[in-house]
């Protein structure tokens, strides 16, 4: 089933608003004569369905781009003459005919499997492009049948048939035998200067040889023809001719066999001619997709939002209509400026349901005709399924759009400029409904100015009364009292720079404009002397209403700059607020991480203290009163979980605890290196051998067997400070040592006249003593005498392991 075509708007003005231009750039997007031939098919319509799914389709193609993929359609052409002369019958397709219709089919083929399969990237599918290409047959059968019997280069290949294959093999085999035949007798006329020269040459498929004129009695046979010169001629010997009739026959047999697959490759095409057409308008509308996504994408356009209302069958009013354009450019114009390093100005326009009817004033060259092309033109892509290059766009669908733009003057049909718009303007009046566009540029020119203000007031009325939407371009003052005046009817303003006398071309909605004239004139260096009597004779009314006009227009250059300065301090506001947000969402959660610090340490602490208590239990299980004190323990315990709790979390709250590295719960406060610790994790002791940083500690446990990482928080208690004797610190690590003697260890020992070995013995004696008793000095007195037991004991003390110096 072919796909359906809209019909096209009954009344576009498609001329006046260069429709035709414009679908002239898209199909320079186009890569293939069958796409191209689409664009150009492509109309403004008022079906609100097809509409839709023309800009789904596109939307879903310029998703597809995005996604870094593409799709190749060069050399797609229209197939529908070559499928109605494959459906004659008797009528065989040329070997390149078939060839293009493979590629055609190859083609389909492959966006098939491109459709059922889209890029992972395309998050959301493409329903509407998997949809509309669904119906592209599956020709896998066809292609099968097709394979290797065409060659690129547009030939039958031998394989096309076996009988084929058979004929070709023969008509080498008699070429070879023809040619080595030839070539022979030429050796024999070559000897005696007969032959021209050695070249066997070929007429009407037969093979000759070259002999001189002068000699061809020489050599009986058939003579087919001479040179140009006439010095040679071309003759095929009687022993040859059988030869050649023999090839002319396979030759013959050769282009039946392929005349008759020929036959069969065209009947296989016309028994799908139709699914082959139906999948080249399918290519030919996914290439018109093609061509507006990337102009879409070049031009950074989007999808209108289309609203249309329902209407109320107890209410004669029209639907409200809702027609948005913000940043709108027209395309046409912004590719040439674009192409010249420059950017067109965008215009911004809105109406609600209230407001149908715009007035468009202000200066000559201002932009108030390319505002109307542009609202109308835009309208006409949106209708024709293409994006609009706007940064929003919110358009109803149009029943028609009229407009009456430009110079109408006919010299052939006697219509002076006045005439051409009146008789076009009558005909907009006579078709124009509610649901259609009305463009009317410089309304109530050409004619008396007075006379042709009332007849644009008038025409204004009617069109809105009429209930349609309508944008009108004007110089007449009346219009804009009109529209001051008139409810839903609003005044615009094209932008112009008093101080450059420049127009800005930008577009201001809810004021009117200054046309400027006598302005414009003295800026393009009219004489001074007409300027000035033209400013005279402007009446006092005519000249208070201008300078109001630009008292209003200066105000709201003032206000747009407040309303601009006011915009980047509120952006600067919006920015230092969501700095501090954040700034305290991440003070917040640091200081969460903080407490739950805090709390796990309080938790380590009370299962420490537990397991003491319980190990105490363990250990004298027999004692009843030791039971009991346990019990009075572990309630203790609780008591101050619960203080050391609360406190830290008053604390925490109150920021008590802030700066203090030693604030955590349970954590020993002054830990220094060389102290002997208690750990709550191992329920053993250790040694501190260096601070790491103030809340971590290297260890040392089992003489130094291992050593490990430790926090504050881990460390019970101070078992025995650094400097302590060996005694006491290895009592506290809970080794058992038994000191024969409890008395105070003498810091001093005199060995003068004793020998080297009694003296050595008594010394290493008192170093051991003093060793236990972590006495940090002592003092060995050995005489002078002559120096022997001064230096056997110096010798013993450098060897001696408790002896630094």
């Amino acid at each position: 089933m072919p796909l359906r075509l809209p019909q096209p708007l009954a009344h576009s003005s498609a001329a006046l608003l260069e429709f035709e231009p414009l679908r002239h750039v898209l199909r320079g997007y186009g890569q293939s004569p069958l796409g191209q031939a689409r664009i150009q098919t492509l109309v403004p319509s008022a079906d609100a369905t097809w509409i839709a799914s023309q800009q789904q389709l596109t939307a879903e193609i310029r998703e597809f781009l995005r996604a870094g993929s593409n799709f190749d359609f060069s050399g797609l052409f229209d197939p529908q003459a070559l499928l109605e002369k494959a459906r004659i019958q008797g009528v065989a397709l040329e070997i390149a005919e078939l060839r293009d219709l493979l590629k055609l089919i190859d083609r389909a083929g492959a966006w098939r499997q491109v459709a059922v399969q889209p890029p992972s990237a395309m998050r959301s599918g493409w329903p509407a492009v998997s949809a509309l290409s669904n119906d592209i047959a599956d020709f896998t059968e066809l292609v099968r049948f097709f394979h290797n019997k065409i060659t690129p280069d547009g030939a039958l290949d031998d394989r096309a048939s076996p009988e084929l294959a058979r004929l070709r093999r023969e008509i080498e085999k008699q070429k070879r035998v023809i040619q080595e035949s030839l070539r022979a007798q030429m050796r024999r006329l070559a000897e005696s200067g007969a032959a021209q020269e050695e070249l066997i040459s070929i007429r009407g498929e037969r093979f000759v040889i070259p002999v001189k004129t002068e000699h061809k009695r020489r050599v009986p046979g058939v003579v087919h023809g001479a040179s140009s010169s006439g010095q040679t001629v071309f003759i095929e010997p009687m022993e040859t001719i059988e030869q050649n009739n023999e090839l002319v026959r396979l030759l013959e047999e050769e282009h039946e066999e392929i005349r008759r697959i020929l036959l069969e490759m065209t009947r296989r095409v016309a028994e799908r001619s139709g699914e082959i057409a139906l999948a080249a308008e399918i290519l030919g509308e996914i290439e018109l997709q093609f061509a507006k996504a990337r102009f879409a994408e070049e031009l950074n356009c989007v999808q209108p939002d289309t609203r249309v209302a329902q209407e109320d069958s107890r209410v004669a009013q029209p639907p409200p209509a809702v027609l948005l354009l913000h940043q709108a450019r027209h395309p046409l114009l912004d590719r040439n400026l674009r192409a010249h390093g420059h950017s067109v100005v965008p215009i911004s326009i809105e109406l609600d349901g209230e407001t149908r009817q715009v007035i468009i004033s202000g200066p000559n060259t201002g932009g108030k005709t390319v505002a109307l092309k542009t609202i109308g033109l835009l309208a006409l892509m949106h209708q024709s399924g293409m994006p609009v290059p706007a940064e929003r766009a919110v358009l109803p669908v149009f029943g028609a759009v009229l407009a009456d733009i430009g110079d109408y003057q006919s010299i052939e049909q006697n219509l002076s400029t006045f005439s051409a718009h009146i008789t076009n303007i009558d005909f907009i009046s006579r078709t124009a409904v509610p649901d259609s566009l009305v463009l009317l540029d410089e309304l109530g020119s050409a004619t008396d100015p007075e006379e042709g203000a009332a007849l644009a007031v008038a025409i204004a009325e009617h069109f809105l009364r009429a209930g349609c939407i309508s944008i009108v371009s004007t110089h007449h003052t009346s219009l804009k009292v009109y529209a001051a005046n008139t409810e839903g009817v609003l005044n615009a303003a094209v932008g112009f720079d008093e101080r450059t006398l420049q127009p800005t071309y930008e577009l201001r909605a809810g004021v009117p404009g200054a046309s400027a004239g006598i302005n414009i004139a003295q800026r393009l260096r009219l004489n001074e002397r007409i300027i000035a009597q033209a400013r005279a004779r402007l009446s006092t009314q005519t000249q208070d209403v201008a300078r109001f006009l630009d008292r209003l227009h200066s105000e709201l250059r003032q206000l747009e700059q407040q309303r601009a300065e006011l915009v980047k301090r509120e952006q600067e506001v919006a920015r230092e607020r969501n700095r501090l947000e954040t700034q305290g969402m991440r003070e917040q959660r640091a200081k969460v991480a903080e407490m739950e610090k805090k709390l796990e340490a309080v938790l380590r602490d009370f299962e420490y203290r537990a397991r003491e208590v319980v190990g105490a239990v363990q250990d004298r299980a027999a004692s009843l009163k030791l039971s009991k004190d346990a019990e009075r323990r572990i309630s203790r315990l609780r008591r101050e979980f619960k203080e050391q709790f609360d406190s830290a979390v008053v604390a925490h709250k109150t920021g008590a605890d802030s700066g203090d590295p030693h604030a955590l719960p349970g954590a020993v406060g002054n830990v220094s290196e060389g102290d002997t610790v208690k750990l709550k994790s191992l329920g053993r002791a250790a040694l501190i051998r260096r601070r790491i940083d103030d809340q971590n500690f290297e260890v040392e446990l089992g003489g130094g067997k291992m050593t490990m990482r430790v926090p504050r928080s881990d460390i019970a208690e101070v078992l025995a400070r650094a400097g302590a004797s060996p005694v006491e610190a290895a009592r506290a690590r809970g080794i058992q040592v038994k000191v024969a003697e409890e008395v105070a260890a003498p810091s001093e020992i005199n060995v003068i006249g004793e020998n080297v070995d009694e003296a050595t013995r008594r010394v290493e004696k008192f170093l051991d003593r003093a060793f236990l008793a972590g006495l940090p000095r002592v003092r060995i007195v050995h005489g002078s005498g002559m120096g022997v037991l001064r230096k056997a004991l110096r010798q013993y003390l450098q060897q001696h392991p408790q002896v630094a110096s």
